[in-house]
């Protein structure tokens, strides 16, 4: 005989869209938890969860109708306690046994256990399994408990007098176990029985009588025109987006958006795309800002052209299939029309003005009240950048003179010192335009717009728009080093600022960004392969705010601390392991050098050598922490021991050659290369003391492992392999 299976449904009235799918997943995962817990499911049984706008509900197979008798041991007292001289039962072990249900007499049947200390009494019992409708109640009284609701309403109930807190108000309760109602199952004031219903509008049945636990969603599906499934409606809205598109034609698609496609999803129960269209005239507005307002305020999905560019017409998922179709998409073109049209209006009205007449409006925009206004920010920034792009030209001319060249026949230099001030100036000018007041996701993007629209240059354009990149995890980088200048410098004013001022990320809490700040300069510093100091870019940084950091030498050593800390975090989901991570930013390798140098460690260590040498550096170390200041000079003449002789010519051969193999860039060469020093590594530190008595001599051996540490070490720290 086949074990029934167990259906649970909650009908509630419409359920917050952007937190339905989570809510399902949560009270089907929690019921299913707690039956377990008790016993009254089956190896083989399996949950599927339903969430849709108006009900959450689980499906669970193979519940049986009463959890199995389990043995129960309970640990009583000690025997010395327990029993008195003769055997017999003290009153505190009555005591104890009637509150277990025990007689007196089981005094014969307690087990004595010995703990090492004591004997101890036990006493054995056969606990009876859970019947299925007190575990469905101790089950679902839990799983609503435990729903991570965001907002909780209070509501009152039918009867008048009593309220209970939930979601949103509940209406139905279903709880079948196979064809059997468990009627005596209770939640939120209502009693469980098999009724529910189904959409709206277009339910054929309603309400519904749901047969039996198998037959719930096949029932909503044909009887009440829902489609239960939470995964499955959506998979058929994103089928009907693909069928609707190319039903269009001409190469376009329907713009890509998991997080709305979810939000949507949660919205209908049962979709039906269609297709509609806006006035071509307002294509001439920034596709982002018609693309943000149709899918933040009406929830639309925009069609693209195979190019990816905008097009008139858009897809709106709607919950109901009327047979003339034009009620539906005609009203929905009313709808977006206005908002299309406040959109052309901001962008019209925002380009009268340009962004430099803008910027003294940044001083009476508060953005933090101890590090002052957007405008004094600004000068932070503009600041800041100045500093980097000096240090960045000078590396660039020194390193790569020929991707400097010149711009319109200015000299690189000017050009570039110009146009990271002109950018860091006017970065911020577009927080204070109608449409980023009306739209705050498009900071940076409108003010690329109208930096063009003033007539400014492509490079400075594209750096106020890009100021803001990487926005996350896995977004690209500003285009061209304008943008990275004026994109770091405004990261690194937000870290050094809050970092000085006290404004910590903790475990739980980042309310400024700062790590997803810090990952941003890592990505620009290594994937732009920068030849930056992060150190001196730090001091340029607390400089800029004056006085208002109290200790920013101090709180500059703890964000450096937190940009490692990072930086070894963002390493390991590269592929490095810690080992490696650590040897690279132990020594200061420029940021930009750090991918070569990973790969040269890497290579190192799969040398036999490796070993061998990273514990010989890791005690070079320790010798010389404990010796202080060392000399590296090594007077020959003083070498008296062959082994400290053989060290010193396998250095002079050695190392020239890795460092000319470092100089080149060739960082894997540069440490296989000082594989061979191994033998003479460790026959030093067989037959060698370095910490003589005689002080000349000790000095002497002393600045030899000084002379080979330094060598050892300028691509990694080897002594962290170890």
């Amino acid at each position: 005989m086949t074990t029934p299976n167990l259906l649970v449904e909650l009908f509630v009235e419409e359920l917050p869209p952007k937190v339905l799918q989570k809510l399902g997943d949560a009270f089907a995962v929690v019921l299913f938890e707690q039956l377990k817990a008790q016993g009254l499911t089956s190896p083989g049984s399996r949950i599927t969860a339903y969430a849709s706008p108006r009900r959450l509900a689980a499906h669970i197979t193979e519940v049986l109708p009463q959890a199995a008798d389990k043995a129960v041991s309970q640990k009583l007292m000690p025997v010395s306690v327990g029993l008195d001289a003769e055997g017999k039962a003290s009153p505190a072990l009555v005591k104890k046994l009637n509150a277990l249900g025990a007689e007196e007499s089981a005094v014969a049947t307690l087990e004595r256990v010995n703990d090492g200390k004591a004997d101890i009494l036990y006493y054995h019992s056969t606990a009876k399994g859970a019947q299925l409708t007190e575990g469905v109640q101790n089950a679902l009284d839990e799983a609503i408990a435990r729903l991570p609701i965001p907002k909780v309403m209070r509501y009152q109930l039918q009867d008048g007098w009593s309220s209970v807190n939930f979601v949103r108000p509940a209406h139905g309760l279903v709880v079948l176990h196979g064809t059997e109602v468990l009627l005596s199952v209770s939640a939120l004031g209502l009693k469980a029985g098999n009724i529910t219903h189904g959409h709206r509008f277009e339910a054929s049945v309603d309400p519904i009588g749901i047969t039996s636990a198998d037959t719930y969603a096949a029932q909503l599906r044909e009887q009440g025109a829902v489609i239960a499934s939470f995964p499955e409606r959506r998979d058929e809205i994103a089928r009907q987006l693909k069928a609707a598109a190319e039903r269009v034609g001409g190469g376009v698609r329907a713009i890509e958006d998991e997080a709305l496609l979810d939000e949507v999803t949660a919205l209908v129960e049962r979709p039906n795309v269609l297709v509609c269209e806006f006035e071509k005239e307002f294509l001439d507005v920034p596709q982002e800002c018609l693309i943000l307002t149709m899918k933040a305020n009406q929830k639309y999905f925009p069609l693209l052209s195979a190019e990816g560019r905008l097009t008139h017409q858009f897809l709106v998922v709607s919950n109901i299939s009327p047979s003339d179709a034009s009620a539906v998409t005609g009203g929905n073109e009313r709808v977006v029309r206005p908002r299309l049209a406040d959109a052309k209006f901001f962008f019209d009205q925002d380009r009268k003005k340009t962004l430099l007449s803008r910027v003294d409006a940044l001083s009476k925009v508060v953005y933090h009240n101890k590090l002052g206004t957007q405008g004094e920010r600004m000068q932070r920034v503009r600041a800041i950048a100045k500093a980097i792009a000096h240090d960045l030209f000078d590396a660039i001319a020194k390193a790569h003179p020929e991707q400097l060249g010149s711009v319109e026949g200015e000299i690189a230099e000017e050009y570039l010192l110009e146009s990271v001030d002109t950018a860091a100036m006017l970065a911020k000018t577009d927080l204070v335009t109608d449409m980023v007041g009306e739209f705050p996701e498009l900071q940076g993007i409108m003010g690329g717009y109208y930096a063009a629209n003033d007539g400014l240059s492509v490079q400075v354009a594209h750096a106020i728009e890009d100021h803001y990149k990487p926005r996350f995890a896995g977004d690209e980088l500003p285009r061209e080093n304008v943008g990275v200048v004026v994109a770091l410098a405004d990261k690194l004013e937000t870290l050094v600022g809050m970092f000085g001022i006290g404004n910590l990320p903790t475990g739980d809490r980042d309310p400024f960004a700062l790590r997803r700040h810090a990952l941003g300069v890592i990505r620009m510093l290594i994937d732009k392969e920068l030849p930056l100091d992060l150190t001196r870019i730090l001091d340029a940084a607390a400089k800029a705010f004056g006085a208002l950091l109290p200790d920013a030498q101090k709180s500059n050593a703890q964000l450096l601390e937190f940009i490692h800390e990072r930086l070894a975090g963002y390493l390991r989901e590269q592929g490095y392991s810690a080992q490696e991570a650590d040897a690279v930013i132990a020594a200061n390798v420029p940021w930009g050098e750090i991918p070569k140098a990973l790969q040269a460690v890497r290579a190192f260590a799969e040398l036999p050598e490796a070993p061998a040498l990273a514990a010989a550096n890791k005690r070079i170390g320790n010798i010389l922490k404990k010796a202080g200041q060392v000399d590296p000079h090594v007077n020959p003449a003083m070498l008296r021991e062959p082994a400290e002789q053989a060290l010193y010519a396998a250095m002079q051969q050695t190392v020239p050659e890795a460092d000319a193999r470092f100089a080149e860039g060739d960082y894997t060469g540069s440490l296989q290369t000082l594989a061979a020093l191994r033998a003479p590594v460790d026959t030093f530190f067989d037959d060698v003391m370095v910490n003589a008595d005689e002080e000349a001599l000790r000095l002497n051996r002393q600045g030899l492992l000084q002379s080979l540490h330094v060598a050892m070490n300028r691509v990694a720290d080897l002594s962290r392999l170890a």
